[in-house]
């Protein structure tokens, strides 16, 4: 698998910018990938240091909705979130930090 094929996406929520100053980022990434390509994707495509990985299924959510023909209930697709923890001496990822 390519690096980019790797980190999907970050997820950017209230929890994951408190952990930006401390060098904490999070990202979708694919559900095949397991922590030490993550740690290498990270590491090729922003250049840094990474310290450790967490990785966490994400279960779907359950969505409702009311049509003509009566009630259909679905469901959003399972994922996976990688918190990726980068080492003291590294630069942080400039992306984030314009956010911040």
């Amino acid at each position: 698998m390519r690096a980019q094929d790797i980190i999907i996406k970050p997820i950017l929520t209230e929890k994951s910018y408190s952990g930006i100053q401390n060098k904490i980022y999070t990202f979708k990434v694919a559900s095949g990938a397991n922590k030490i390509e993550i740690k290498k994707a990270v590491e090729s495509l922003f250049g840094v240091k990474v310290e450790s990985v967490n990785t966490i299924k994400v279960k779907g959510k359950e969505k409702s909705q009311n049509t003509r023909q009566g009630r259909t209930v679905g469901k959003k697709s399972d994922y996976t979130k990688a918190i990726v923890t980068l080492k003291e001496d590294s630069k942080p990822i400039a992306f984030f930090e314009s956010l911040s």
